[in-house]
């Protein structure tokens, strides 16, 4: 069927429908208790991140600044399609308007690249301070590091409008019903009328600049990284390094894991549930893991964590 013809057998809609996990009544109560538990650890975790960052001195060094941002977009992204689906769940309503769609559309495409983008700027920040010890502070100083914030930021900004730019001039759609529990951009664009030509070069394109480009720059970090980890001598010193390290890689891989597992789901299965389970992965596990793998593995970290914790208890 052409796009001439799709037009004249689709409407103008004001709506959207969210299908979700499951329209089971009985499991709607499970769901709501354990996502919304999810969403709370994942909100409070982050947030003692960013306490720690901002009020211990110790941890004023772009590593850390540099994980506040993380944290700072891990919440945002969570927040933008979480709590929709926890009251879409207790109200039993799979509706979302087309204003509150596209919004959250944006919202989740800004949160999700800077997502990207800061661990890929994480890996510089490692590889300078392993690979360049003597030069680290010259060259991560303060103006880089919020060139680098700043910079990340803006192409989040432009990759969130370049799918507004091709969505929001649609007047029409071939459904109302969207696979999953937020409105997905790719599953978005496909029920527009645009040809698929359309649809397959925005996909190429984000999966190069956004997929491809960001970790085969961590992988050529990282390629470095252990280059120079194992000509260190001291076997206590590759261990340090290695554990330097290892927080930052074991998120990259925890969130470009989950990310190619949204992807290959979604190309390979039509199953409304596999996606948003996959989806789920992606966009809630990924960001309330994070500030468990770095306050764990992280001594300064903790230690800064262990100092709130004592001032707390001396208020109370």
């Amino acid at each position: 069927m052409s796009c001439v013809e799709t037009q004249n057998l689709t409407r103008v809609v004001s709506k959207f429908h969210l299908l979700g996990f499951s329209e089971d009544p009985a499991l709607q109560r499970h769901l709501f208790g354990l996502f919304l538990s999810m969403y709370l650890v994942t909100v409070l975790g982050n947030l003692l991140i960013i306490l720690a960052v901002t009020s211990d001195p110790h941890l004023h060094t772009p590593m850390y600044f540099f994980l506040f941002s993380l944290s700072l977009a891990d919440v945002g992204f969570t927040s933008t399609t979480v709590p929709k689906m926890i009251v879409a769940i207790l109200t039993h309503s799979t509706v979302i308007s087309y204003a509150g769609c596209l919004t959250q559309m944006s919202l989740f495409l800004l949160f999700g690249c800077m997502d990207d983008l800061l661990l890929t700027v994480m890996a510089y920040d490692r590889f300078v301070a392993i690979c360049h010890p003597l030069h680290y502070q010259v060259i991560m100083n303060p103006r880089r590091c919020v060139c680098l914030i700043t910079v990340s930021f803006v192409v989040s900004v432009s990759e969130s409008l370049l799918h507004n730019l091709l969505i929001v001039p649609v007047t029409c759609f071939k459904q109302m019903d969207i696979s999953n529990f937020f409105c997905d951009p790719s599953q978005l664009l496909n029920l527009t009328c645009l040809d698929t030509l359309t649809h397959d070069t925005v996909r190429y394109l984000i999966g190069v600049l956004f997929g491809f480009v960001p970790i085969s720059a961590i992988l050529f970090s990282y390629g470095k990284i252990v280059s120079s980890i194992l000509r260190v001598p001291s076997p206590g010193g590759r261990y340090k390094a290695f554990s330097t390290c290892g927080s930052h890689l074991s998120v990259v891989c925890l969130f470009y894991g989950t990310g190619f597992g949204v992807y290959l789901s979604s190309a390979f299965s039509t199953s409304s549930r596999k996606n948003a389970v996959a989806s789920l992965m992606y966009t809630l596990v990924t960001p309330m893991l994070n500030p468990f793998i770095y306050s764990l593995r992280n001594r300064d970290m903790k230690g800064a964590l262990q100092r709130i914790a004592n001032k707390i208890i001396s208020y109370l």
